[in-house]
């Protein structure tokens, strides 16, 4: 049992100019005999921002899940700085990667400043005397967290509502929030699941403008977003998805220019497409598998 009464700082160490802080590769979801990712290579680099896009059920989110480990992948593996992510999310998250979601998931009744306190968890550690003594170390723990707490909210514009309730926050607000929790946990690596959702234009434009500040604190940012407009602005790279493969990977213009893309946006048909019965069917299963939380393949991992 320790006696400690200080605070360890937890943080993963900043990434190297060009590393590559994510590498998924060969990753494969199955439900039962559906398959909602299939074989998707992906990388993210230090310092870059990456687009995943997709018509609906195209499987984004399910890949962001496997990622973050909410779900175990089928098959295939996924690696942030060389190293193989254990399966469990909050293991993923004390090893730098942090995400939004695109249903918001903020503690209604708690003020927003407790809900980016909570983002703290993970990189902070007091010993079990100095939690239930609450000495100094205690308090200088408490101190460092809340003053943290409060440049993250300074960053996303929220700092003079820190004590308001999270549920009585405007919905553009709630997103900044919702991403300031994540940035308290101090990742190399955050994963945006349409952030602009439901958001007017100067709404999405002050998210891009905060997206790219991001970047230049030295974090990855990987985003899924329907906004065409604003994923190229924003994004050194696209990935698209179809029917859970990868269709096509590159640059703006590279992506804007394809044929294939352009189709899948239409709607036309491709070689094998499993049609709208089938999506539903694996849409249908990933909301069983939301259900579950045993740590096996092919079901939520943990929340």
């Amino acid at each position: 049992m320790t006696t400690d009464t200080t605070t360890r700082d937890t943080a993963p160490g900043p990434a190297v100019p060009g590393e590559t802080v994510l590498d998924a590769r060969g990753v494969t979801m199955r439900f039962g005999g559906l398959t909602a990712v299939r074989n998707v290579d992906l990388t993210v680099n230090a310092g870059e921002i990456v687009g995943l896009i997709g018509p609906n059920g195209a499987g984004k989110t399910t890949f962001f899940n496997c990622l973050t480990g909410l779900y175990i992948p089928t098959e295939g593996e996924v690696r942030y700085k060389g190293t193989v992510l254990p399966p469990k999310s909050f293991k993923v998250t004390a090893a730098g990667i942090a995400r939004t979601f695109q249903n918001i998931r903020l503690f209604a009744n708690m003020t927003v400043l407790e809900n980016v306190l909570v983002g703290r968890h993970t990189r902070t550690r007091e010993g079990l005397w100095s939690a239930l003594l609450r000495g100094p170390g205690f308090h200088r723990a408490e101190a460092a967290s809340r003053a943290r707490a409060m440049e993250l909210l300074e960053f996303v514009g929220l700092a003079g509502k820190a004590e308001h309730l999270a549920r009585n926050l405007p919905y553009g607000e709630q997103r900044k929030l919702e991403i300031a929790r994540a940035l308290a946990s101090e990742p190399g690596l955050l994963l945006l699941d349409e952030p602009t959702a439901g958001m007017n234009p100067q709404e999405t434009r002050a998210t891009e403008e905060l997206v790219f500040a991001i970047r230049d604190m030295g974090i990855a940012v990987l985003v899924i977003e329907h906004d065409m407009r604003f994923i190229f602005n924003l994004c050194d790279r696209v990935a698209v998805l179809v029917q859970g493969e990868k269709l096509v990977e590159g640059d703006s213009a590279t992506v804007q220019g394809d044929e294939r893309v352009v189709a899948a946006y239409l709607g036309e048909p491709f070689d094998n497409d499993p049609g709208a019965a089938e999506v539903a069917e694996v849409e249908a299963a990933e909301a069983q598998a939301d259900t579950v939380t045993d740590a096996v393949p092919g079901k939520e991992n943990d929340r």
